[in-house]
């Protein structure tokens, strides 16, 4: 009964969802202030069945039905409760599911907290969220659902959920990045709301600003902890692979990147506009490629879900008709848009628009390098594979300009700056960056690769001069303390931002140039020696969980013969999936992680293991963190906060 509840739910929501693509636009068309006026109520409701929907879904995992085709062949009785709820999104229908839940979320807020806006962009705004609903919920009545039963005959015990997805960054990696994904719709919703009205000024860009930081920063945090679930969880020590589905989630982010600071130059000079828009239908039109590419069956991936072809061609066919839509759309009202402001070559405008070309650039170089293979292979020209090779050469070209004009960026002025006025800031940046960078690297190893020095100084020469943009700022007031207070939310969002991008790259250098791995058989009581740590193998214990069993190697690590830590790398051995998993054991640390993989048993009692000492690479979701934080730093921007909903207007002041 609860199953067949879900279902009516989400065909309720559908309801709705037709209802909130409808009535707000034609009002918003015809100046109808009673349709318009629906669309609030209708997000809301549209929001509280997909709610019930997914309750359902979850209540029926937690209560082992297994004659819910979706609970049977994703969970099991001994799976943890916690992973059962995690199971309501490990596999393609409760994820796309899950997708719903997050795009009525984001309507029903929108409806919710804007109420500032003028009633026509409120409802054309609500009404393409409603139109993204109904091709969603479409697709998941009609092909993904999750509530299909397997009557009469059933089986007693599920196939379990995928041994990779059981491990804490799965719990909060997926929704996280569906926040993400799904939240750059409202950056898309008002850009076509914005280009229905004609009216892409300034106060446009102001209000779509804080809701495509929201989005950026789940976005960014849900790479963040989906590339920590990687190095923690696979057992080989790395963090990024350049998988598909891994660039699927990237390429949104660095297109969102460029859309933030496009926002900030449209907000603030009014310059930018048909840019901004055109980059705000990029950036959700790449989360739907994301998702064709996911969920398509054209990659084999341990993130990938749905097989089916005919799941991809949907997806394929309402990608094409909203960036169709959303492009052509464009294309009527670009030619009535014009930048009002003026500024010259050397300005903080250039740098801004510089840096969106390198982010743009890098979008397309992830592109190429994923879509190629899968094209190549579809037009029966044999498989080619482009790797990681390609991905760290190409990204490490662009670094260096990128990186440049990052710590140039926030020491220009708008409209125009004179040479006079930045030489000896940008000299006293650049000499400070290669001496702490020198001074740091050749105190710390024996020898130092130039590629490491130049990314090292180019990080460290983003902290500094924001830095140095920060004290000239703060200095403006008789005290440093009261400049400091003066200073806006928004300005301190940036700072973090560019300090976490500085930890990111140290980490990303430092870790690659000096992370030191060694295979290794011992038996126990046998010590190896690496870097300046001891690794003695104590031997063997047999260990069980809920619904594993498996052995757990211990090993103690010793610094000048006192034991610094005593790592448990297991072996697991699912009972239901039959399958072996690796679960590394990590002693992590703000300057270096000592990893442990516990590999097969040999013979005479000995057993391989693989040792990794990898410094700094603690810093990478540090920094993933930090720019991600400074994403939800904007919501407590003063100058975003909505304020209370104007009076009832007339419809003809509405109208107008």
């Amino acid at each position: 009964m609860i199953p067949e509840l879900g279902y009516f739910s989400l065909t309720l929501a559908m309801v709705l969802s037709v209802l909130l693509c409808i009535f707000p636009l034609w009002g918003a068309h015809t100046g109808n202030l009673r349709l318009m006026r629906a669309a609030p109520s209708l997000a809301i409701g549209q929001f509280a069945f997909v709610i019930i929907s997914f309750a359902a879904l979850i209540y029926a995992s937690l209560t082992d039905d297994f004659t819910v085709a979706y609970v049977a062949y994703h969970s099991s009785s001994t799976l943890p409760w916690y992973y059962k709820i995690t199971s309501t999104w490990g596999g393609h229908e409760g994820a796309i599911l899950l997708w719903l839940v997050m795009q009525a979320g984001w309507t029903a807020v929108v409806a919710m907290r804007s109420r500032s806006l003028p009633w026509v962009l409120r409802a054309r705004v609500l009404g393409v969220l409603g139109f993204l609903g109904v091709g969603f919920m479409l697709y998941t009545l009609l092909m993904s659902s999750p509530f299909e039963r397997l009557l009469p005959y059933f089986p007693v015990e599920g196939r379990d959920l995928n041994p990779l997805l059981q491990d804490p960054g799965m719990i909060i990696h997926p929704p996280l990045l569906y926040m993400g994904y799904v939240g750059l719709s409202v950056a898309f919703a008002f850009a076509i709301a914005a280009l229905l009205t004609g009216k892409l000024d300034n106060t446009w860009a102001k209000w779509s600003r804080p809701w495509t930081m929201t989005a950026w920063g789940f976005l960014g945090l849900g790479l963040t902890i989906g590339s920590w679930w990687a190095y923690s969880e696979l057992g080989w020590g790395g963090w990024w692979f350049w998988d598909p589905v891994e660039n699927a989630a990237l390429m949104p982010w660095l297109v969102a990147t460029a859309l933030l600071h496009s926002l900030s130059v449209t907000e603030k000079r009014g310059v930018f506009k048909s840019w901004t828009v055109l980059l705000a239908i990029a950036a959700f039109s790449l989360s739907l490629l994301g998702t064709f590419i996911v969920r398509s069956g054209i990659i084999v991936s341990v993130h990938a879900f749905a097989t089916d072809p005919d799941r991809g061609l949907f997806i394929l066919a309402f990608l094409g008709i909203v960036v169709g839509g959303g492009l052509a759309l464009y294309a009527l009202r670009v030619a009535q848009v014009h930048s009002e402001g003026r500024y010259k070559f050397v300005s903080r405008e250039v740098a801004l628009w510089l840096n969106n070309i390198f982010l743009v650039v890098a979008t397309l170089i992830v592109m190429l390098g994923t879509l190629l293979p899968m094209v190549h292979k579809e037009m029966g020209l044999g498989s080619i594979s482009i790797g990681e090779p390609f991905f760290n050469k190409m990204f490490a070209i662009l670094l260096v300009p990128f990186a440049i004009l990052m710590g140039i960026g926030p020491l220009l002025r708008w409209k125009q700056n004179k040479w006079a006025f930045l030489k000896n800031k940008l000299f006293i940046g650049a000499l400070m960056s290669v001496v702490i960078s020198c001074a740091w690297l050749y105190s710390s190893y024996e020898s130092v690769k130039p590629l490491t020095l130049l990314a090292t100084t180019l990080a460290v020469w983003i902290a500094v001069a924001t830095a140095i943009d920060l004290y000239l700022k703060a200095s403006t007031q008789t005290k440093l303390t009261e400049g400091l207070k003066r200073l806006t939310v928004s300005y301190w969002a940036m700072v973090l931002g560019h300090v976490g991008l500085s930890f990111l790259i140290i980490g990303v250098s430092l870790t690659s140039a000096y992370s030191v791995e060694r295979d290794v058989s011992m038996k126990p009581g046998e010590s190896v020696q690496l870097n300046e740590y001891s690794y003695r193998f104590d031997g063997v214990k047999t260990i069980r969980g809920a619904n594993y069993s498996g052995h757990a190697g211990v090993v103690s690590v010793l610094k000048n013969d006192k034991v610094v830590s005593e790592l448990h790398a297991e072996k697991r051995r699912y009972d239901i999936a039959m399958q072996f998993m690796t679960e590394a054991a990590i002693d992590a640390g703000f300057t270096r992680d000592l990893y442990l993989a516990l590999g097969e048993q040999l013979s005479k009692g000995a057993w391989s293991l693989r040792i990794y000492h990898k410094p700094f690479v603690r810093w990478i979701w540090i920094g993933g963190g930090l720019i991600s934080l400074a994403g939800f730093m904007i919501l407590f921007d003063k100058r975003y906060r909505s304020p209370v909903e104007p009076k009832r207007k007339k419809v003809s002041e509405v109208a107008s």
